[in-house]
Protein backbone atom coordinates (compact mmCIF):
# COMPACT_ATOMS: atom_id res chain seq x y z
CA UNK A 1 0.00 0.00 0.00
CA UNK A 2 1.23 3.55 -0.75
CA UNK A 3 1.13 4.58 2.92
CA UNK A 4 3.79 7.27 2.40
CA UNK A 5 1.56 9.24 0.02
CA UNK A 6 -0.91 11.98 0.95
CA UNK A 7 -3.85 9.69 0.29
CA UNK A 8 -6.16 7.62 2.44
CA UNK A 9 -5.66 3.86 2.76
CA UNK A 10 -8.21 1.85 4.73
CA UNK A 11 -7.09 -1.44 6.24
CA UNK A 12 -9.14 -4.03 8.11
CA UNK A 13 -7.11 -6.59 10.06
CA UNK A 14 -9.32 -9.45 11.26
CA UNK A 15 -6.94 -11.21 13.60
CA UNK A 16 -7.46 -13.79 16.30
CA UNK A 17 -8.54 -11.68 19.25
CA UNK A 18 -9.37 -8.33 17.68
CA UNK A 19 -10.49 -6.70 14.46
CA UNK A 20 -8.61 -3.47 13.78
CA UNK A 21 -9.94 -0.85 11.38
CA UNK A 22 -7.50 1.89 10.40
CA UNK A 23 -7.03 4.68 7.88
CA UNK A 24 -3.40 5.50 7.09
CA UNK A 25 -2.00 8.49 5.22
CA UNK A 26 1.54 9.93 5.05
CA UNK A 27 2.81 7.08 7.27
CA UNK A 28 0.43 8.24 9.99
CA UNK A 29 -2.71 6.72 11.45
CA UNK A 30 -5.59 9.09 10.72
CA UNK A 31 -8.21 6.86 12.32
CA UNK A 32 -8.12 3.56 14.18
CA UNK A 33 -10.54 1.43 16.09
CA UNK A 34 -10.28 -2.02 17.59
CA UNK A 35 -13.10 -4.37 18.58
CA UNK A 36 -12.61 -7.58 20.55
CA UNK A 37 -14.39 -9.70 17.98
CA UNK A 38 -12.43 -11.60 15.34
CA UNK A 39 -11.39 -15.14 14.46
CA UNK A 40 -11.47 -16.48 18.03
CA UNK A 41 -14.96 -15.07 18.60
CA UNK A 42 -16.12 -16.76 15.39
CA UNK A 43 -14.74 -20.09 16.62
CA UNK A 44 -16.46 -19.66 19.98
CA UNK A 45 -19.75 -18.82 18.25
CA UNK A 46 -19.50 -22.09 16.31
CA UNK A 47 -18.75 -24.04 19.50
CA UNK A 48 -21.80 -22.54 21.22
CA UNK A 49 -24.04 -23.15 18.19
CA UNK A 50 -23.06 -26.82 17.91
CA UNK A 51 -23.53 -27.22 21.66
CA UNK A 52 -26.99 -25.64 21.61
CA UNK A 53 -28.40 -27.14 18.41
CA UNK A 54 -26.68 -30.54 18.30
CA UNK A 55 -25.90 -31.30 21.97
CA UNK A 56 -22.31 -31.83 20.90
CA UNK A 57 -19.18 -30.52 22.59
CA UNK A 58 -16.31 -29.64 20.25
CA UNK A 59 -12.96 -27.94 20.75
CA UNK A 60 -11.46 -24.76 19.33
CA UNK A 61 -9.43 -26.59 16.70
CA UNK A 62 -12.54 -28.35 15.38
CA UNK A 63 -14.47 -25.07 15.38
CA UNK A 64 -11.75 -23.37 13.34
CA UNK A 65 -11.74 -26.28 10.89
CA UNK A 66 -15.52 -25.94 10.50
CA UNK A 67 -15.14 -22.20 9.91
CA UNK A 68 -12.53 -22.64 7.19
CA UNK A 69 -14.12 -25.68 5.55
CA UNK A 70 -17.82 -24.77 5.34
CA UNK A 71 -18.01 -21.28 6.87
CA UNK A 72 -18.99 -18.29 4.75
CA UNK A 73 -20.15 -14.71 5.12
CA UNK A 74 -22.65 -15.00 2.25
CA UNK A 75 -24.84 -17.84 0.90
CA UNK A 76 -22.97 -20.24 -1.38
CA UNK A 77 -23.84 -21.26 -4.92
CA UNK A 78 -23.12 -24.86 -3.98
CA UNK A 79 -24.14 -25.84 -0.43
CA UNK A 80 -21.42 -27.44 1.69
CA UNK A 81 -21.56 -29.89 4.57
CA UNK A 82 -18.97 -31.29 6.94
CA UNK A 83 -18.88 -34.27 9.25
CA UNK A 84 -18.03 -33.21 12.81
CA UNK A 85 -17.02 -35.41 15.73
CA UNK A 86 -17.26 -34.50 19.38
CA UNK A 87 -18.71 -35.59 22.71
CA UNK A 88 -22.42 -36.08 23.24
CA UNK A 89 -23.42 -33.74 26.07
CA UNK A 90 -26.20 -35.99 27.29
CA UNK A 91 -24.51 -39.38 27.27
CA UNK A 92 -20.87 -38.38 27.45
CA UNK A 93 -19.89 -40.64 24.55
CA UNK A 94 -18.35 -39.83 21.15
CA UNK A 95 -20.87 -38.59 18.61
CA UNK A 96 -20.81 -37.60 14.95
CA UNK A 97 -23.01 -35.04 13.20
CA UNK A 98 -23.17 -33.30 9.83
CA UNK A 99 -23.19 -29.50 9.80
CA UNK A 100 -24.06 -27.29 6.83
CA UNK A 101 -22.73 -23.96 5.59
CA UNK A 102 -26.14 -22.40 6.36
CA UNK A 103 -25.83 -23.43 10.01
CA UNK A 104 -22.33 -22.01 10.27
CA UNK A 105 -23.49 -18.72 8.74
CA UNK A 106 -26.22 -18.58 11.37
CA UNK A 107 -23.62 -19.19 14.07
CA UNK A 108 -21.37 -16.42 12.70
CA UNK A 109 -24.14 -13.85 12.26
CA UNK A 110 -23.48 -11.95 15.50
CA UNK A 111 -19.65 -11.73 15.26
CA UNK A 112 -19.92 -10.59 11.64
CA UNK A 113 -22.54 -8.00 12.60
CA UNK A 114 -20.13 -6.46 15.12
CA UNK A 115 -17.22 -6.45 12.66
CA UNK A 116 -19.31 -4.85 9.91
CA UNK A 117 -20.58 -2.21 12.32
CA UNK A 118 -16.98 -1.31 13.20
CA UNK A 119 -16.19 -0.94 9.49
CA UNK A 120 -19.18 1.33 8.87
CA UNK A 121 -18.35 3.46 11.90
CA UNK A 122 -14.78 3.77 10.64
CA UNK A 123 -15.98 5.00 7.26
CA UNK A 124 -18.20 7.55 9.01
CA UNK A 125 -15.15 8.93 10.84
CA UNK A 126 -12.89 9.28 7.80
CA UNK A 127 -12.02 12.94 7.05
CA UNK A 128 -13.85 14.12 3.91
CA UNK A 129 -10.62 14.77 2.01
CA UNK A 130 -9.63 11.11 2.38
CA UNK A 131 -13.04 9.61 1.60
CA UNK A 132 -12.53 10.03 -2.14
CA UNK A 133 -9.21 8.16 -1.92
CA UNK A 134 -10.84 5.23 -0.15
CA UNK A 135 -13.67 5.26 -2.67
CA UNK A 136 -11.10 4.93 -5.48
CA UNK A 137 -8.60 2.63 -3.76
CA UNK A 138 -11.04 0.53 -1.78
CA UNK A 139 -10.40 -1.40 1.42
CA UNK A 140 -7.54 -3.83 2.08
CA UNK A 141 -8.46 -6.90 4.13
CA UNK A 142 -5.90 -8.98 6.04
CA UNK A 143 -5.47 -11.23 9.06
CA UNK A 144 -6.33 -14.87 9.63
CA UNK A 145 -10.02 -14.11 10.20
CA UNK A 146 -10.22 -12.44 6.80
CA UNK A 147 -9.85 -15.88 5.21
CA UNK A 148 -13.48 -16.65 6.00
CA UNK A 149 -15.06 -17.45 2.65
CA UNK A 150 -16.73 -14.41 0.96
CA UNK A 151 -16.00 -12.00 3.82
CA UNK A 152 -14.53 -9.57 1.29
CA UNK A 153 -17.74 -9.70 -0.77
CA UNK A 154 -19.85 -9.24 2.36
CA UNK A 155 -17.94 -6.08 3.29
CA UNK A 156 -18.29 -4.86 -0.30
CA UNK A 157 -22.02 -5.53 -0.10
CA UNK A 158 -22.29 -3.51 3.10
CA UNK A 159 -20.07 -0.58 2.05
CA UNK A 160 -20.36 -0.53 -1.77
CA UNK A 161 -16.59 -0.09 -1.87
CA UNK A 162 -13.98 -2.28 -3.57
CA UNK A 163 -12.48 -4.77 -1.10
CA UNK A 164 -9.24 -6.63 -1.76
CA UNK A 165 -7.98 -9.57 0.25
CA UNK A 166 -4.23 -8.96 0.46
CA UNK A 167 -1.70 -11.50 -0.70
CA UNK A 168 -0.81 -13.85 2.17
CA UNK A 169 -3.29 -12.33 4.67
CA UNK A 170 -1.94 -14.42 7.57
CA UNK A 171 1.52 -12.85 7.55
CA UNK A 172 0.85 -9.46 5.91
CA UNK A 173 1.07 -7.51 9.18
CA UNK A 174 4.33 -9.18 10.21
CA UNK A 175 5.86 -8.65 6.76
CA UNK A 176 4.83 -4.98 6.81
CA UNK A 177 6.34 -4.44 10.26
CA UNK A 178 9.55 -6.10 9.09
CA UNK A 179 9.79 -3.78 6.10
CA UNK A 180 9.39 -0.72 8.32
CA UNK A 181 12.09 -1.93 10.72
CA UNK A 182 14.47 -2.57 7.83
CA UNK A 183 13.91 0.88 6.26
CA UNK A 184 15.66 3.52 8.39
CA UNK A 185 14.15 6.48 6.55
CA UNK A 186 10.61 5.11 6.84
CA UNK A 187 11.14 4.22 10.51
CA UNK A 188 12.40 7.75 11.23
CA UNK A 189 9.45 9.28 9.41
CA UNK A 190 7.05 7.08 11.37
CA UNK A 191 8.72 8.10 14.64
CA UNK A 192 8.52 11.80 13.79
CA UNK A 193 4.89 11.45 12.80
CA UNK A 194 4.09 9.71 16.09
CA UNK A 195 5.81 12.51 18.03
CA UNK A 196 3.84 15.08 16.06
CA UNK A 197 0.51 13.40 16.83
CA UNK A 198 1.47 12.98 20.49
CA UNK A 199 2.42 16.66 20.79
CA UNK A 200 -0.81 17.69 19.14
CA UNK A 201 -2.81 15.56 21.54
CA UNK A 202 -0.96 16.90 24.58
CA UNK A 203 -1.41 20.44 23.33
CA UNK A 204 -5.12 19.83 22.95
CA UNK A 205 -5.28 18.45 26.48
CA UNK A 206 -3.55 21.50 27.94
CA UNK A 207 -5.80 23.81 26.00
CA UNK A 208 -8.96 22.02 27.10
CA UNK A 209 -7.94 22.14 30.75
Amino acid sequence: LPVTEAAGNMIIDVGGGTTDVAVISLVGVVYSRSVRVAGDAMDDAIIQYVKKHHDLLIGERTAEEIKLTVGSALPLDQPLTMEVKGRDLGRGVPKRITISDAEVREALAEPLKIILRAVREGLDQVPPELSADIYDRGISLCGGGSMLRSLDRRIHQETRLPVQLVEDPLSAVVVGAGRILSDDSLLKKLSLDSDHHRSGWLGGSRYSS
